[in-house]
C-alpha cells in the first residue's frame, strides 16, 4: 500500500491496516464520510491482496426462485405476492428439478434457491425439493433459503426448533444458507422497511445455529434507502461480531436498494461512488472475512469490474435467471456467461478463477465444453 495516496486525515487508519490492526466503528464512519475514493480503494486493496493475492473468482450457478407467494408485505419488496396478484408465481418440484437438470449440462456447481414465505407448502414438499435436487448430482452444492424462510419453516411448517429444522434440511441435502434478508439490522429502519420480518437477533440466531452445526453461509447488507451511515456501520459490526464467534460466514455481499417499482420509488438510487465506497469500507472493516463479492445484478457488470480495484475479490456467478432485483426494476442482464466474467476479470488485471459455493478454487470449466452443452440444451 502506498501511504502517499492516503490523506493525513486517514493516516491513522492506514497505519492500522498496514499493521493488521482492527479498525473501530468510529474509523469506519470516518471512512464512509471520506470523499477520497482513491484512498479508500488503496486501503481496501491492501486487505484484498493480503487475503487473496491477485485472484478474482466467479461461480457457475443457477438461481431458482421457487415461488414469490409470501405472507409478509415488506415495503421495499417488489418480488412478494399474494395468490391473486397478477405477478404471483409458484413452481412445482418437477419444474424446478428439470430446470436444474438442464443447468447441470451447462456446468453449474451450485443451485441458489430462495422464495417467499409461502402460506401453504408443507414440510415434505421442502424436504422432497432438496432431496430430489441432491439426487441429481451428489457434487451439486445446494445453497438455499434465507434466515427468515428458515424461521417461517420452523414455526409454521416443520413446527420444530430452528436447530431441528436446519438439521432435517441438511440431512436432506442442503449445503449452505443464503445471506439474504439481513437488510439493515437497525430496528427503526426495519420497522419502516420490513415490519413483521425477523429482527437482527433472530436473523443472526439462524446463522449462528447453522454455523454451530459446522455449516457455512454468506451474509448481506441492503443499503441506499433510508438508513444512515451510522446504521450501516452498526450492521457491519454485528456481522463482524458473529464472525468472531463462529467463523461460519464464507463471504459478504452488500447490494444497493433498487427502488424503481416499489412504493419507495421516490428514493434516489445509490450512486456509483456510494457503491464503491461501501464495498471498500466493508473490505477494510470486516477483517475476519476472507471474501467480498460484488453483486453484478445490482451494480451492473461494468461497475462490478471497477470494484475489483476497491477491495472486491469475487464477481458472483452466471446466475442464469434472477427475479428479485429485476421485478424491482433492475435493468441489468439476468445472466452472465463464463466468457464475460473471465474477460472483465482479466481486463481489470486480475487472475480469473472458478470457485464453488464455499469460495474454494476449482479447475475452470473449458468454454468449449460450455458451448457444446448449451447447444445441446437448445437442440
Amino acid at each position: 500500500m502506498k501511504l502517499s495516496l492516503i490523506p493525513p486525515s486517514l493516516q491513522p487508519i492506514a497505519e492500522k491496516v498496514e499493521h493488521y490492526e482492527r479498525i473501530t466503528d468510529a474509523d469506519a464512519l470516518q471512512l464512509f464520510r471520506s470523499h477520497d475514493l482513491n484512498a479508500l480503494g488503496a486501503l481496501a486493496n491492501a486487505v484484498r491482496e493480503r487475503k487473496n493475492g491477485n485472484v478474482a473468482t466467479y461461480i457457475l450457478n443457477r438461481y431458482v426462485n421457487y415461488s414469490n407467494l409470501c405472507v409478509l408485505s415488506c415495503q421495499f419488496c417488489a418480488f412478494a405476492a399474494k395468490k391473486r396478484d397478477a405477478h404471483a408465481f409458484e413452481s412445482s418440484i418437477e419444474e424446478i428439478v428439470a430446470t436444474v437438470q438442464e443447468a447441470l449440462t451447462l456446468g453449474i456447481t451450485e443451485v441458489h434457491m430462495v422464495g417467499g414465505l409461502h402460506p401453504s407448502l408443507g414440510k415434505q414438499w421442502y424436504l422432497d425439493l432438496v432431496g430430489q435436487l441432491r439426487a441429481l448430482d451428489p457434487e451439486l452444492q445446494i445453497k438455499a433459503f434465507t434466515a427468515i424462510e428458515i424461521r417461517h419453516l420452523a414455526r409454521r411448517v416443520f413446527k420444530s426448533s430452528i436447530g431441528d429444522t436446519l438439521a432435517e434440511l441438511r440431512d436432506a441435502g442442503l449445503c449452505a444458507l443464503t445471506g439474504a434478508g439481513a437488510e439493515i439490522f437497525d430496528p427503526a429502519v426495519r420497522d419502516q422497511l420490513c415490519r413483521g420480518k425477523e429482527d437482527a437477533a433472530e436473523w443472526l440466531e439462524v446463522h449462528r445455529t447453522w454455523h454451530e452445526m459446522g455449516m457455512r453461509s454468506t451474509c448481506t447488507m441492503l443499503y441506499g434507502h433510508i438508513e444512515t451511515l451510522e446504521q450501516r456501520v452498526d450492521h457491519l459490526r454485528q456481522l463482524r461480531e458473529l464472525q468472531d464467534e463462529t467463523g461460519g460466514f464464507t463471504g459478504f455481499i452488500p447490494f444497493a436498494f433498487e427502488p424503481t417499482t416499489t412504493v419507495m420509488a421516490h428514493v434516489p438510487p445509490a450512486t456509483a461512488f456510494d457503491q464503491l465506497r461501501t464495498l471498500a469500507v466493508s473490505r477494510i472493516y470486516l477483517d475476519n472475512f476472507d471474501h467480498l463479492t460484488a453483486y453484478w445484478v445490482s451494480m451492473g457488470l461494468p461497475l462490478a469490474q471497477i470494484s475489483l480495484a476497491y477491495g472486491v475479490d469475487d464477481l458472483h456467478g452466471t446466475i442464469m435467471e434472477e427475479k428479485i432485483f429485476h421485478m424491482a426494476g433492475a435493468k441489468t442482464p439476468q445472466e452472465q456467461t463464463v466468457e464475460s466474467l473471465r474477460h472483465v476479470i482479466r481486463e481489470a488485471g486480475r487472475e480469473p478463477v472458478q470457485r464453488d459455493s464455499f469460495y474454494n478454487h476449482l479447475p475452470a470449466t473449458p468454454v468449449s465444453a460450455l458451448r457444446s452443452a448449451h447447444e445441446l440444451a437448445l437442440a
